[in-house]
């Protein structure tokens, strides 16, 4: 994976769609990420993260859901 080129796709689509971001980590190999917005803007940001920039091959997307208004 190139890192700059999976941060910078990951930030297009996130302000495409409207949704916060956070890059929590990023090296050659893995990136973790926090996004926050809509439900559904969040399914759509998964969905391209899944297709990844061309020059990066994206093998799994984990994706863990976590509700903080309600603490």
């Amino acid at each position: 994976m190139r890192p700059n080129s999976f941060a910078e796709f990951a930030a297009h689509r996130a302000a495409r769609l409207s949704v916060a971001l956070d890059t929590v980590a990023l090296d050659a190999t893995a990136a973790r990420l926090r996004v926050a917005g809509a439900p559904d803007l969040l399914d759509a940001f998964e969905m391209a993260m899944s297709l990844g920039p061309a020059d990066c091959l994206v093998r799994e997307v984990e994706r863990n859901d976590n509700d903080n208004d309600n603490d």
